[in-house]
Formats: C-alpha cells, sequence, structure tokens
C-alpha cells in the first residue's frame, strides 16, 4: 500500500535505508579510592567516642536535675501540709487559751476567783539555812 500516495501510482516507493550508527568503544580509567589511612580512622573513632561520652554526660545530669526537682516538689507540697496543721494547731491553741473560755471551764469544775491581796509570792530560789549554804559552796570549791 506504500506505492499508492495521495492518489498517484506514479510515486516511487521510498526505501528507507538503515542508517549506520556509528559508535566507538572507548576504554575509561576508573580510579579507586585508596583506603582511609589508620590514623583518619583512629581520629573519626576518637571523635565519635567523644560525642558519646558528651552526650551520655548531658543525659545523665538531665536525669539528675530531674531527681532533684521531684525532690523539690515533694518538700514544697509537704512545706504546705505543715503550714496547714500548723495554722490549725494555732487556731486550736488560740481557742484553749481564750479567756473566757478558761473562766466558764473553771466555774464548771467549782474554782472561784480569789481576792488578788491574799496571794502570796514565794521566792523563785528558795534559800536554805546558813549553816547548810556555808556547807554546799566549801564543797562545790
Amino acid at each position: 500500500m506504500a506505492a499508492y500516495m495521495h492518489g498517484s501510482l506514479a510515486v516511487e516507493e521510498k526505501v528507507i535505508k538503515e542508517q549506520k550508527i556509528n559508535f566507538r568503544e572507548t576504554k575509561r580509567k576508573v580510579y579507586r579510592n585508596r583506603a582511609i589511612p589508620a590514623q583518619e580512622k583512629l581520629l573519626y573513632l576518637f571523635t565519635v567516642v567523644l560525642c558519646v561520652i558528651v552526650a551520655g554526660t548531658i543525659i545523665w545530669r538531665y536525669s539528675q536535675i530531674y531527681a532533684m526537682n521531684s525532690k523539690i516538689h515533694d518538700i514544697e507540697t509537704q512545706i504546705r501540709q505543715l503550714k496547714v496543721d500548723n495554722d490549725n494547731l494555732k487556731q486550736q491553741w488560740n481557742q484553749a487559751n481564750d479567756p473566757d473560755r478558761l473562766r466558764k471551764d473553771a466555774e464548771k469544775t467549782g474554782l472561784t476567783l480569789t481576792n488578788p491581796d491574799s496571794i502570796t509570792h514565794l521566792p523563785s530560789k528558795p534559800t536554805l539555812s546558813k549553816n547548810v549554804d556555808s556547807k554546799v559552796a566549801a564543797l562545790s570549791h
């Protein structure tokens, strides 16, 4: 069917010639990287070990800080509870030492208020007779 083109049989059939592709094989030299020297390997290893030690130290310190913060929180909670208990005890003490309440309790038990003139004051340190005081003084020296 290729002989009939655009209504004319007079056209000669075109033969497509295969073009010969010329290519040339080239040899490429492949350069292989040399191995890393032992000193450089040791340097890399030392750097990695140093980074691991620093990271471990930082994590260890953060764990210590966390433990301290939790202890501080516990102690602050205890302090708040002790303040509440202390306030309750102060309130109970104030109620127990209220003069009106003391007077009422004294009246319930049958105690009466005395005349201040009838109160006798005793010395704070009782004195013994002069003979006993001199003997005690002689023994203490």
